[in-house]
């Protein structure tokens, strides 16, 4: 049986269900996101499972459906391992927050991490019930997991599906470890989707089931949650068919050190952060300390390179006495960069906020 551990070290946004996310400067401590620095979201109370009775079937559209254990999936399925980035789709919503207001939790810049996760790969999983390299490609895999959600005062169980060319990519693993050791009870024990490149929300924690079928998830996380609408649509007039479901974040960056409203002597100045990409390469970080009038580049510390993980930056930069407002954007390796402005990209449900990111200090 796995216990909630303590996260006295994160900023809580809710306790019910559990929200919380580390200090901006943790996260560029290092490469690896420890497990306790990572943010946690829920959609229900955390649930307490035993590994020794968890269970995962795998049916639907398959030739031979599966019913496995812990123990098997550990030992039947090749280990594998990928360096991934895990982010909230609502990651550095506080921002749209000083637009106007926007549901969900105010996350900062934390709602984000990077670390080295184990398992077993989804497709192994899948070919294993008859699922080919070459099945269906309008076919969806739905995740479901054991905790019970509310919202709306809508009781439902916590799914999201992904496509299925997804699904089969060497890089989605069904998760029971994290940098060496075993999921917290918060981040998935004992079984976990990660889907490098997408969203958090299709990620999901404590998987009890995989369903092959042709259609996405008719759940309320994938049919209602997670859409991406225009900045005149409201919740009262959204046409959640209509909206865009997210899968693959936008290019983003932040700087994490200094902390917003740092007093610092004045002089040369050490900015770092992270920058992040669905699929494709960090290939430029820009800073500024006026606001974005002007912009040297930064370092990108790619001795650290992962495909599917995060790219650390920093540069120093000279702030003279006075205030400064420090400013940071990435570009990818398809010439795509950030708005300037969460005017750009405000939206009711508080989504995929990528704009500049911009922090106010005072030098003296």
């Amino acid at each position: 049986m796995c216990s909630l551990r303590s996260q006295s070290s994160l900023t809580v946004h809710s306790t019910d269900p559990y929200n919380a996310e580390p200090a901006p400067e943790r996260l560029v401590s290092s490469f690896l996101t420890p497990q306790k620095d990572l943010y946690v979201r829920s959609h229900g109370p955390v649930p307490m499972l035993d590994a020794g009775h968890h269970r995962l079937t795998v049916d639907g559209l398959v030739a031979t459906p599966l019913d496995l254990s812990m123990v098997e999936i550990r030992r039947r399925f090749p280990v594998r391992s990928v360096t991934s980035v895990l982010q909230c789709a609502g990651n550095r919503r506080g921002d749209l927050r000083q637009v106007r207001p926007v549901s969900g939790d105010p996350w900062s810049a934390g709602a984000v991490g990077n670390a080295v996760w184990t398992g077993a790969a989804l497709a192994d999983v899948l070919h294993a019930a008859g699922v080919a390299a070459d099945a269906n490609p309008s076919m969806h895999i739905v995740f479901t997991a054991c905790d019970t959600c509310e919202t709306d005062h809508e009781r439902y169980r916590y799914a999201a599906s992904i496509p299925i060319g997804k699904a089969l990519s060497p890089e989605v693993l069904l998760a029971y470890a994290i940098n060496g050791e075993d999921l917290a009870a918060e981040h998935g024990f004992p079984l976990r989707v990660v889907v490098p490149g997408y969203a958090g929300v299709r990620s999901v924690k404590w998987v009890t089931g995989i369903t092959v079928q042709l259609e996405p998830s008719d759940a309320r996380p994938q049919a209602r949650d997670y859409k991406l609408f225009p900045p005149h649509v409201t919740k009262e007039t959204a046409d959640w068919d209509a909206g865009m479901t997210i899968n693959e974040m936008p290019v983003n960056a932040a700087i994490c050190q200094p902390s917003a409203g740092a007093r610092l002597q004045p002089g040369p100045t050490l900015l770092r952060g992270y920058a992040t990409v669905s699929g494709r390469a960090v290939v430029r970080v820009d800073v500024s300390a006026d606001g974005g009038r002007s912009w040297h580049q930064g370092m990108l510390k790619c001795d650290q390179a992962a495909p599917w993980g995060w790219t650390l930056w920093e540069a120093t930069t000279d702030l003279p006495p006075g205030e400064h407002d420090l400013v940071v954007r990435a570009w990818d390796s398809a010439g795509q960069t950030q708005p300037s402005s969460p005017d750009d990209t405000w939206n009711f449900k508080g989504y995929l906020n990528n704009a500049w990111h911009r922090i106010r200090v005072t030098a003296g």
